[in-house]
């Protein structure tokens, strides 16, 4: 493999990180992701991180982060600095949420409203929020959640594995939301503002988050925040053809069965890897194959 190299001096900077959210045990749709944005980070010669994404925390389940931590160990994955709680981390969520000042406003809206509205749906299978609440809320309306106006601009970048990714956001999504009706923040910021806390410089996770980088770009340019670059692979399915998780039937990993786990997620992920036979052999196949094929950023 020829080593990476950048005018910088090198990928010396590289951070790249794993965020699970603890709602189970990980299984074989997990394990992809992990396994990407794991080789990702060795084959540039960088540090890996493990986030655990536990803000909403009614879905958390109790000892489920430290399970996934012990999964991950025993298939020979481990980080480079101490893990973060997103459940520890409110303040910074708050602090940026009052620097969008008035790009942010309240929302009294119903989920039922906004799909009886039939404006579309989003490509994540939202409905496309029709802007309701945008000029202030109707008399009487209480604030249910907060949004984000977005922008009448297309959002375009550059994915290392997909190509050129372009949204709408406007038209697409509509203004999405920054703290839910039952008080949790987001999604959307909560990863924002993590990755630029974490110095994150490379995201590698499934397919199934395309649809929220657009979102989440915008935000970075909102709060004056670097843009990471962006790495999105398949996702497993199951028979039916649905994204494999907990809801549709994922089964935990049996710890046991590393090496067969791994080198099953590494021909999801078209890494010729011949037979390894050891959990050390089949990292340093996988490093290397890895560096290969996307080594160059």
């Amino acid at each position: 493999m020829s080593a990476p190299y950048r005018d910088d001096g090198g990928y010396g900077g590289y951070r790249g990180r794993f965020a699970p959210s603890p709602t189970g045990p990980l299984h074989a749709g997990s394990l992809v992701a992990a396994l990407a944005s794991y080789l990702d980070a060795r084959a540039h010669g960088g540090a890996w991180l493990l986030r655990i994404e536990d803000i909403d925390e009614a879905r958390a389940q109790a000892d489920a982060a430290e399970a996934i931590m012990r999964c991950l160990a025993a298939h020979g994955m481990q980080w480079d600095e101490k893990p973060v709680w997103q459940s520890r981390r409110k303040a910074l969520y708050r602090a940026a949420f009052e620097r969008l000042g008035d790009a942010a406003y309240p929302c009294g809206c119903s989920r039922r409203e906004i799909a009886d509205s039939r404006i579309g749906m989003a490509s994540d299978g939202a409905a496309v929020y029709p802007g309701t609440c945008r000029a202030g809320l109707a008399p009487g309306r209480a604030p249910r959640a907060w949004r984000l106006r977005v922008l009448e601009e297309t959002i375009a970048f550059e994915d290392r594995w997909v190509g050129t990714v372009r949204q709408q956001l406007a038209t697409e999504v509509g203004d999405f939301v920054l703290k839910r009706a039952d008080g949790f923040w987001a999604y959307q910021l909560a990863v924002v503002v993590d990755d630029a806390d974490q110095g994150i410089t490379d995201i590698v996770r499934g397919a199934d988050l395309l649809d929220s980088t657009a979102r989440q770009i915008l935000l970075q340019r909102l709060l004056g925040l670097p843009t990471p670059r962006y790495l999105h692979v398949p996702v497993l399915t199951n028979p039916i053809g649905e994204k494999l998780s907990k809801q549709t039937g994922a089964q935990a990993l049996d710890h046991a069965e590393a090496l067969p786990n791994l080198l099953r997620a590494a021909r999801f992920l078209r890494l010729p890897l011949g037979e390894p036979q050891t959990l050390a052999e089949f990292w340093e196949s996988a490093i290397a194959a890895w560096g290969d094929a996307h080594a160059a950023l």
